[in-house]
């Protein structure tokens, strides 16, 4: 049982350093290939036509966040 995890956990290390070489070589991050959920035509991922309550109070948290960032901002 020892050995399984040993050599799991080896193989798992590897391709955890062989991607982070690659990011770190062709400075490049790791991507789908499909395309996400804009390649099937959703612009958003809650695609309601009009957003929750929950959603509607984010976005305020966000906006408020941004425009503080905004304000604040040396720049």
């Amino acid at each position: 049982m020892f050995k399984v995890f040993v050599a799991t956990f080896i193989l798992f290390l590897l391709a955890f350093l062989g991607m982070s070489l690659g990011y770190i070589i062709k400075r490049k991050s790791i991507q789908g290939s499909c395309g996400g959920l804009s390649n099937i035509g959703v612009e958003k991922v809650c695609d309601c036509p009009e957003p929750c309550d929950a959603r509607k109070k984010r976005m305020a948290r966000e906006a408020a966040r941004e425009e503080k960032l905004n304000k604040n901002r040396i720049v």
